[in-house]
C-alpha cells in the first residue's frame, strides 16, 4: 500500500489544490498520525501493520509521539505489547521510558539483542533499577554484560556513548585475511567505516577506512596502508568534548580506550550528531531558563517544577527593580517623561543581555570563547 493511500480516506473526493500544498509542507510523522489514530480507535490491526511498514523508523517514532498517550498505549497493546526495535533509539528522550515501560519486558529483551549497545543502553538508561533489571535479566548473557559496563560508566561519557561492537585486526594480517574475515563473521557492527589496526596489547595504533582496504591489493599488509595519525577517545571524556573532536578534525568514527589504552569501543559520526541535536536543545531551554528535560509531552506538574526556580529568579529581580523605581517616585511625578522610559529601558537592557548570552553560551559550546580571549569578549560587550 503506498503512502498516499494512507494518508487519504477513500470516501473523500479529490483534494482541493491548497489543502494539497500544505499536506506537501507536513511532516511524514505530522500527514500519518491521523490515519494512524484512526486506525488505532478502530482496533485496525492490519491497517496499523500496513502504516508501520511504509514507514522508515524515525518517521514512526515521530508518529508515535505526536500520538496522544492513551493512543500510544493502545498502539503498543494492539501490536502484542511490542515495537519494532529500529523505533525505540529514534524515540524522543522524554517518551522513551514511557513506551518502554509499557512494552512487554521479553519484547524490550529482544530489541535490547538486536541493538548495537549504545543504542540499547540509551532506551534503558532512563528506567528505573528493577525495570531495567527485569528486562537485563530475560536479554542473551552477551547484551546482558555489555550493557551492565556500559551503565558502569557515567552518563554523557564516552564509555556510555561508544557501540562495544568493534572491528579491529593485528598489524601483520593483510587486506585479503581482513576481507575473508568480514565476510565470515556474524558479530560485525551494523554500522562502521573503519578498520582499526592494535597492537599484541589490544592496543590502537592505526585505522584503516574502509574504502581504502578496498582499494588496496589483498596481499598487502594492513600497516602499509592503515592511517597512523590517530584521534583516541578516553572513555572517560564528556560528551560534548568528543563531539568537539568530531568536528574539529573531521572524523567519522573514533576508537574508544580505557584507562590502560586498550581499544573497548568505537564512536561513529551518526552517535555525535545526536550529540550535537541533544546539547544544541539543552542550551537552547537553559537560556529560557527552562530545565534540560523539558518537553511537549511534559505533565503540567512537570512542566511547572521545570520552570518555577527561574520564574521566581525573575520575580526577584523585577520586585527588586520596582524598590529602586520607588526610590525615584518624587522625580517621576515632577518629570512623567521619566515613566514613559522605564519600559523602553527596561526592554532594551533585557533584549540586549539576551543577545550577549546567546553569543557568549554558543560559544563556549563551540570553544571559540576561552580563558585567552574572555576578558576581551567581556571588555567588548
Amino acid at each position: 500500500m503506498s503512502d498516499q493511500a494512507l494518508l487519504d480516506d477513500p470516501d473523500d473526493g479529490p483534494r482541493a489544490p491548497e489543502e494539497a500544498a500544505r499536506d506537501n509542507e507536513k511532516t511524514l510523522a505530522e500527514q500519518t498520525v491521523g490515519a494512524l489514530t484512526a486506525a488505532i480507535e478502530a482496533s485496525d490491526l492490519a491497517r496499523i501493520n500496513a502504516i508501520i511498514d511504509d514507514l522508515h523508523p524515525a518517521d514512526l517514532a515521530d508518529a508515535i509521539g505526536l500520538l496522544r498517550e492513551e493512543d500510544r498505549l493502545a498502539l503498543i497493546d494492539l501490536l502484542g505489547g511490542a515495537l519494532p526495535a529500529e523505533v525505540l533509539p529514534e524515540l524522543d528522550a522524554n517518551l522513551t521510558e514511557e513506551v518502554v515501560s509499557a512494552m512487554r519486558p521479553e519484547a524490550v529483551a529482544d530489541a535490547v539483542a538486536e541493538l548495537d549497545t549504545d543504542d540499547a543502553a540509551f532506551i534503558l538508561e532512563d528506567l528505573d533499577e528493577d525495570k531495567r533489571a527485569e528486562i537485563l535479566a530475560k536479554a542473551p548473557v552477551v547484551d546482558r554484560l555489555a550493557l551492565n559496563q556500559a551503565f558502569d560508566f557515567e552518563e554523557e561519557s564516552a564509555g556510555r556513548l561508544m557501540q562495544r561492537e568493534v572491528f579491529a585486526a593485528p598489524a601483520y594480517w593483510t587486506v585479503g585475511q581482513i576481507i575473508d574475515r568480514l565476510r565470515g563473521s556474524e558479530d560485525l557492527p551494523d554500522r562502521f567505516y573503519e578498520v582499526f589496526v592494535v597492537d599484541p596489547a589490544f592496543k590502537p595504533i592505526g585505522a584503516a577506512p574502509l574504502s581504502t582496504l578496498l582499494k588496496a591489493k589483498r596481499e598487502t599488509a594492513i600497516s602499509d596502508i592503515m592511517n597512523e595519525d590517530l584521534t583516541v577517545i578516553p572513555v572517560s571524556m564528556d560528551q560534548e568534548d568528543v563531539a568537539y573532536k568530531f568536528e574539529q578534525y573531521n572524523l567519522i568514527s573514533a576508537p574508544v580506550v580505557d584507562e590502560a589504552e586498550r581499544l573497548v569501543g568505537m564512536i561513529t559520526v551518526d552517535d555525535v550528531v545526536e550529540i550535537v541535536h541533544a546539547e544544541s536543545h539543552e542550551d537552547m531551554l537553559a537560556l529560557g531558563g527552562v530545565g534540560a528535560e523539558a518537553g511537549l509531552t511534559d505533565t503540567v506538574v512537570e512542566t511547572v517544577r521545570s520552570r518555577f526556580s527561574w520564574l521566581a529568579v525573575n520575580l526577584a529581580t523585577a520586585v527588586l527593580a520596582s524598590l529602586v523605581i520607588s526610590v525615584f517616585e518624587k522625580a517621576i511625578e515632577q518629570v512623567v517623561a521619566l515613566a514613559v522610559l522605564m519600559p523602553i529601558v527596561a526592554s532594551m537592557g533585557g533584549n540586549a543581555g539576551t543577545q550577549t548570552l546567546t553569543v557568549a553560551v554558543r560559544s563556549l559550546a563551540t570553544k571559540d570563547l576561552t580563558a585567552a580571549n574572555a576578558m576581551r569578549i567581556i571588555w567588548r560587550e
